[in-house]
């Protein structure tokens, strides 16, 4: 083997351990929250997210979903889509202001819970999205936190609601916390 080329196979196994060494000193557990306004009252933003059959039909990264068989007296599907193929359940469910998913697949490299909240306001509501997740594996910890960010999948999923209710987004707000 060439010199050179022993030196880009030593510099990719070091940059594959510095990423997992990195990621492993990461904490499993992550909290992340975005927000966006719409100028449509709470119920209509209800409307389209706790009708979990139609999320293919607005959803960019949704191809399918699939009723499964109720969880511990729960509702529960199955979402496919172009991130792969995850379980969730309702947890819990307060219309129109509050509604919790979990993920339930165990054979996920990750898992966590979205909590939507929809606050009214004069010009319309707020949906405030909380991720509390957890991702297991060291190498992609490293990519949510310092490549992709913790936000990615509920900023899409704001950018696609606002798209389905034919509105703008009227004031964005993000906060992230370990």
């Amino acid at each position: 083997m060439k010199k050179w080329s022993r030196r880009i196979v030593g510099s990719l196994i070091a940059l594959i351990a510095a990423v997992w060494l990195i990621g492993s000193q990461l904490p499993v557990e992550h909290h992340a929250t975005t927000s966006a306004e719409y100028g449509h009252p709470p119920e209509a933003v209800w409307a389209v997210i706790s009708d979990f059959s139609t999320s293919p039909t607005w959803r960019s990264a949704i191809d399918t979903v699939d009723r499964l068989p109720d969880r511990n007296g729960r509702p529960s599907w199955r979402e496919t889509g172009s991130y792969g193929s995850m379980a969730l359940e309702l947890e819990e469910h307060l219309p129109p202001l509050r509604m919790v998913t979990r993920i339930t697949d165990p054979d996920l490299p990750f898992g966590g819970g979205w909590t939507y909240e929809i606050e009214p306001l004069a010009s319309g509501s707020r949906l405030t999205i909380t991720e509390n997740g957890e991702i297991y594996n060291p190498a992609f910890r490293f990519l949510s936190r310092f490549v992709f960010g913790y936000t990615e999948t509920m900023d899409r999923y704001l950018e696609d609601l606002a798209t389905r209710l034919e509105a703008e987004i009227t004031a964005r707000t993000f906060r992230t916390a370990k």
